[in-house]
């Protein structure tokens, strides 16, 4: 008689587990997505860090966002109406914010201050690296050989991008 509860007692934990994770696998499945300057971003998350999963927003840009076009920041983004979110497309095609915020200072063509997002910014970021190897520099040798660029020590770490080099380890005295 014994067994036979411990064996019920199995059966129920068993069954509360399965529906603790159907009710997960259904949370998931409920949640919308909102798509906003050509990325889908799930409903769930608050208007900051949906907006942040844009690439070439940062969270200090997102924060900047909010307080300029004057969105509450704790906001679904899912709870967003579709003037909110035309609102939000416009201000980041032309933002009005301090020069500091944007990722594109003194831009090298036209010397002008901008802000990419999206597409156009890994694009302008691929020319700018074919631009420093076809000129020469040392930057875009670093660049072509995968080795850092800014300086960093690579006696012990950058040992993945060594690319079969043979030299794998560190050499003890």
């Amino acid at each position: 008689m014994a067994e036979e509860q411990k064996h019920k007692g199995k059966k129920e934990e068993q069954m509360t587990e399965e529906k603790k994770h159907k009710g997960k696998k259904e949370e998931q499945e409920n949640v919308t997505l909102v798509r906003i300057l050509g990325k889908d971003i799930r409903g769930d998350k608050k208007v900051i860090a949906g907006l942040t999963n844009i690439q070439g927003i940062s969270w200090s840009f997102a924060k900047a966002i909010c307080g300029v076009i004057k969105l509450d920041s704790n906001k679904k983004i899912q709870e967003l109406t579709k003037d909110e979110i035309a609102k939000i497309e416009e201000f980041v095609k032309d933002p009005d914010v301090p020069n500091f915020l944007k990722n594109r200072q003194k831009d090298f063509s036209d010397g002008e201050d901008k802000h990419l997002i999206g597409a156009d910014l890994k694009l302008r970021k691929e020319f700018d690296i074919k631009r420093l190897r076809k000129i020469k520099s040392y930057k875009g040798g670093r660049h072509a050989v995968g080795l850092p660029v800014r300086g960093q020590r690579t006696r012990a770490n950058f040992r993945k991008n060594r690319k079969k080099s043979g030299a794998v380890g560190v050499k003890k005295k």
